[in-house]
């Protein structure tokens, strides 16, 4: 998967251009470092970037390019690649748990800032990591309500076991924080509230204050034309609650968005290998490719269907069963998706606000996922 060099001005112009048989993604710098701006402008706190998203090197520095000055890495290639793009960038070492030969890569390139929900995990980073300015934040999870799928399924401790954690961390001289992750698209604000008011519980019972307070990722994407999320309100909501919890003892706050941050940069275009009696849609891209996540995050209903000469297609919506290209039966995206009634073998179907988890996850399956990259000034 690579970047062209060449700008085009909307995804329509490369389309009725080059007419392109395999998916195409389309990358929109000014909207990527627009995104930044607002986070870094509108966040009361630090703010980085989960590089897991999407590592294509051009998002990596056009977001160096838009100010961020921290990233979210969770691999000694992830880091590496910051450290060569974003050289004077802060890491945030937040996979809460690594090899030691990890912790030995993160040494040596600098990182300051790690994560940790376990007695066994901390025991290395003591073991392993120098106390005198290195943090050290324990993760921790709560019930999750109002996100996608629950990231405290695998991760984050209990909150009585990061009392425990917190303690052990501030004795053995680290500076010592608190994380979480509030889950995946989590468009409720009073999710981060929760969670604000747990930390300072946490920190209260421990008896130790806190440097600094990363309240995740979390930070939804558009991706029902319905439902537009409201950032400014989530960051106005993390506000006031880390002031009502903590008071005079309010920790920095660190955010990590990854999807709310780069996946409206993205513009998916897919063509139709078939219409199978009129019934089934064939794409040339699925869920072993850039829609990987689609079955478990949901669809995304933000498309435009063009035919080969660029003309939008306005049948009226008949909702269809779509197929990737691939020979697995559960190459399939999730429930029906509304397509227009004239769609036909040859268009191309657009997905928008698809910059998340797409050129992370694309596999080349059963010899697909041949992907490029190309560069718009604008994706509509």
């Amino acid at each position: 998967m690579g970047l062209s060099k060449t700008i085009w001005s909307k995804p329509a112009e490369f389309l009725t251009h080059s007419q392109p048989e395999n998916p195409v993604l389309f990358f929109a710098p000014g909207v990527l470092q627009d995104t930044a701006r607002r986070f870094i402008d509108g966040f009361p706190g630090l703010v980085t970037y989960a590089v897991k998203t999407n590592p294509d090197e051009a998002v990596i520095a056009n977001l160096a390019t838009a100010g961020l000055r921290g990233f979210d890495v969770a691999s000694p290639a992830e880091m590496m690649m910051i450290r060569r793009l974003a050289p004077e960038a802060a890491m945030h070492y937040n996979n809460p748990v690594r090899a030691r030969s990890e912790i030995a890569v993160a040494l040596a390139l600098g990182v300051k800032s790690w994560a940790v929900d376990s007695r066994s995990e901390l025991a290395k980073l003591v073991e392993m990591v120098p106390a005198a300015g290195c943090e050290i934040s324990v993760r921790f999870k709560l019930p999750v309500a109002g996100a996608a799928y629950d990231f405290g399924a695998k991760f984050g401790a209990t909150e009585s076991l990061a009392v425990e954690l917190l303690r052990t961390v501030a004795a053995a001289g680290f500076t010592p924080s608190l994380t979480f992750h509030p889950g995946t698209q989590c468009t409720d604000p009073a999710v981060w509230d929760a969670y604000i008011h747990a930390a300072a519980r946490i920190a209260d019972q421990a008896g130790v204050a806190i440097a600094r307070l990363n309240v995740g990722g979390g930070f939804p994407s558009h991706r029902r034309t319905a439902e537009a999320p409201d950032l400014a309100a989530i960051f106005a909501r993390i506000d006031a609650a880390a002031d009502a919890a903590f008071g005079a003892a309010r920790p920095v706050l660190v955010c990590e968005p990854g999807r709310g941050m780069v996946a409206e940069a993205f513009t998916l275009a897919t063509c139709v290998k078939a219409v199978r009696d009129d019934a089934h849609v064939f794409l040339n891209d699925g869920t072993y490719g850039t829609l990987d996540e689609l079955p478990v995050i949901g669809l995304i209903d933000r498309i435009e269907v063009r035919s080969p000469a660029g003309a939008r297609r306005t049948g009226a919506p008949i909702p269809r069963i779509v197929f990737g290209p691939t020979c697995d039966s559960v190459d399939r995206l999730p429930g029906e998706l509304d397509l227009p009634g004239d769609i036909a073998e040859g268009d191309y179907v657009l997905f928008h606000g698809m910059g998340a988890y797409s050129v992370a996850t694309n596999t080349r399956f059963n010899g697909f996922g041949d992907v490029k990259i190309e560069t718009v000034l604008m994706l509509h």
